[in-house]
């Protein structure tokens, strides 16, 4: 599970009652970006990602260049300027030269709430990479470049930044709770209707080695404020074969990494989806891992997925981003509307990375309950209730389990609950990891569109 304060960190604000009533007769249909002039779509999640060569060449370059191929990229051409960056990690200051690369202003299906960014690259050891946003308000006014994080690939001590948050950020609008965007106060009509994301990639002063980023993008949300979920009816009897890892059996290990395997339950479930689609770390990857641990690969993913600043492994984006370091993997953060949709990418082979609260009584079988906890949804029995591999069991042979498909959709797709005192809470409101290779069926890329993603 992730530390108990997660869910008071990322707060998922409530919806105000216009939205909640566009989201009531919301439509399955896709609800992708478009140009400003398309008509507003009522899925209350819009998703838009920059990954082609058009999509590079159609930003404001400084610097930067797109780069074609089998997996087009934006890369560093020429440094546009230099600045020094203190590492309050580290306590140490250096001076990277850089380059930039700002997309153009896109404007999301739906009057923002809420905004998670994601993007996949790879950062040779000496250079890192840093993603804002900036947006505009449904009142006119703008936001500040907002860092939606500092990352980089590797974790060398000596040459390579420290992958973190930004704490402290707010105009008194919108705030950032580690890697999301909030409207302050949902309540009022105050919506973020546009947004641009800005990239700036880092390296040494005079070195020739370059970030390489194939994707980048972001998913707005605003889901409406509420306690239950309609149900759905089952659609789909399938389980997909994921290897089945426990976050319990590192209890104690690297315990510099959020306390050790006890709050690894994003990066365990990362490594199983990672292993599903036939990837895993090589054995000079997993060097470091004291030979004598289990699973050393989920050692090694809580490692590459840690922030800094948020003390933990369970940064969506990092994870999102850790997956892509992985050869011809994609990984995103997003929403999904309803467990039919989730449905859809199981019925395609894609399982699904999903991210909960609950109290002990609301989720039989269980046993435990969770401010914050993240499982691999694998596929849902004859009845229509969730096969999960739940990291959060005392074995890998116990990671199997099935939880009552009523149940298992509330705690997940709801934004509000009642704590273990009886105090209003957030819950998560659907949100997701969905990892897949380039080279995807057609009946895949279909799934994936049918949700946002392309």
């Amino acid at each position: 599970m992730d530390r108990a304060d997660d869910m008071s960190r990322r707060t998922v604000l409530a919806a105000a009652a216009a939205v909640a009533a566009l989201a009531a007769t919301a439509s399955p249909a896709l609800a992708s970006g478009g140009p400003a002039s398309a008509p507003r779509a009522k899925r209350p999640v819009s998703n838009r990602f920059w990954a082609s060569h058009a999509d590079w060449s159609a930003g404001t370059a400084e610097g930067t260049r797109a780069v074609s191929g089998a997996r087009p990229a934006v890369e560093i051409a020429e440094a546009a300027g230099r600045t020094d960056y203190a590492d309050p990690h580290t306590g140490k200051t250096a001076t990277w030269e850089y380059a930039r690369w700002t997309s153009p202003v896109h404007r999301p299906t739906v009057p923002a709430t809420e905004v998670v960014a994601s993007w996949n690259a790879r950062t040779p050891t000496g250079t890192w990479l840093q993603v804002e946003l900036q947006g505009t308000y449904s009142d006119k006014a703008k936001t500040p470049w907002y860092v939606l994080g500092r990352w980089a690939s590797g974790d060398d001590k000596e040459k390579d930044i420290r992958r973190t948050s930004v704490d402290d950020q707010s105009d008194g609008k919108s705030s950032i709770w580690t890697d999301t965007f909030s409207i302050d106060d949902t309540t009022t009509s105050l919506r973020l209707v546009s947004y641009r994301l800005r990239l700036t990639l880092y390296r040494k002063p005079g070195a020739t080695a370059t970030p390489s980023v194939w994707r980048l993008g972001a998913m707005a949300s605003a889901v409406p404020d509420r306690f239950t979920v309609p149900a759905s009816e089952p659609g789909l009897a399938k389980e997909l074969k994921v290897p089945r890892y426990s976050q319990e059996i590192h209890v104690g290990e690297y315990p510099e990494y959020d306390n050790g395997g006890e709050a690894w339950c994003s990066p365990t479930s990362s490594q199983m989806i990672i292993e599903y689609w036939g990837r895993k770390p090589t054995a000079d990857d997993l060097a470091w891992v004291d030979p004598s641990y289990a699973d050393p690969q989920v050692c090694h993913a809580a490692r590459y997925t840690f922030d800094y600043q948020y003390a933990g492994c369970g940064n969506w984006p990092f994870n999102a981003a850790y997956a892509s370091t992985y050869k011809d993997m994609q990984g995103v953060v997003t929403r999904l509307a309803s467990l039919t949709e989730l449905e859809s990418l199981i019925a395609a082979g894609i399982p699904v990375i999903t991210s909960q609260s609950f109290l002990k009584e609301e989720l039989t079988g269980a046993g435990y309950g969770t401010a914050g906890h993240l499982m691999t949804v694998i596929g849902f029995t004859t009845k229509g209730d969730v096969i999960a591999n739940d990291p959060a069991s005392p074995s890998n042979a116990a990671v199997r389990r099935v939880y009552k498909r009523r149940e298992w959709e509330n705690i997940w797709l709801r934004t509000k609950r009642y704590n273990s005192t009886g105090k209003v809470v957030s819950g998560t409101g659907g949100v997701c990891y969905l990892y897949f290779p380039t080279k995807l069926s057609a009946k895949q890329k279909a799934a994936l569109a049918g949700v946002g993603i392309h």
